[in-house]
């Protein structure tokens, strides 16, 4: 029997490790991706010794929130609960150094301003947009669905990709990394917020979309 590869590795998933759109087969429902993947996790579990975390209750609550959404059945949410070791970081005893935090503080502070100019030009386009229209004649009505609703939506998606895209936005981001750092273990994610600081935070990051091909070809030396 051949040995087994990649004893005692533990793996961190965020919900992007389950329902990526990277992960899905052309036309294959959400609830089918999930469960295909969990049986890869149930199997490396038990041939391999691999063990897969969560964790509780942000990441977990969120990924359950998501799969009810779907309607999802109750017999995978007993899988997911199976499968994944659910697990609160440890908030008070894990250590991040200090150049991080403040590279972090620094990243968020000059997110805010970008967002702020962004705004400002928004508002500026709007008023002469609006202004132009008045001058005109033009119902309110019309300028708001004509004018004012393509802006604010033009505003919304900068605005988001300003602020949010490639940094930590949120609790569940955060405990992903801590429970990382606190295990010793690897990052799986589609995130690129969640990627840029597993990097700066030195752990192992696994892309979402390969975890799954990843486990499979350590299966395929295991007899």
């Amino acid at each position: 029997m051949n040995p087994r590869p990649c004893e005692k590795q533990r793996f961190i998933l965020d919900t992007t490790a389950l329902t990526g759109v990277g992960l899905r087969y052309e036309s294959e429902p959400l609830c089918e991706t999930i469960e295909r993947i969990l049986g890869l996790i149930r199997e490396a579990r038990i041939r391999l010794n691999i063990s897969c975390h969560i964790p509780f209750p942000t990441v977990y609550g969120e990924l359950r929130q998501f799969m009810k959404r779907y309607a999802c059945s109750e017999e995978l949410i007993v899988e997911l609960d199976t499968w994944l070791v659910k697990k609160t970081p440890n908030r008070f005893d894990v250590k991040i150094p200090s150049e991080v935090f403040y590279e972090y503080v620094k990243d968020i502070r000059e997110r805010m301003n970008r967002g702020m100019k962004i705004a400002e030009s928004c508002i500026w386009l709007s008023a002469t947009e609006t202004f132009d229209l008045a001058k005109k004649d033009v119902e309110k009505e019309k300028i708001n669905r004509e004018s004012t609703g393509y802006l604010i939506k033009d505003f919304r998606a900068k605005y988001r990709n300003a602020l949010r895209y490639g940094t930590l936005d949120s609790a569940p981001d955060l405990d992903v990394l801590l429970l990382a750092k606190e295990m010793d273990a690897g990052v799986v994610s589609s995130d690129e917020g969640i990627k840029k600081w597993t990097e700066r935070l030195g752990l192992r990051f696994v892309e979402g979309s390969t975890f799954p091909k990843m486990i499979e070809e350590y299966l395929k030396h295991v007899e």
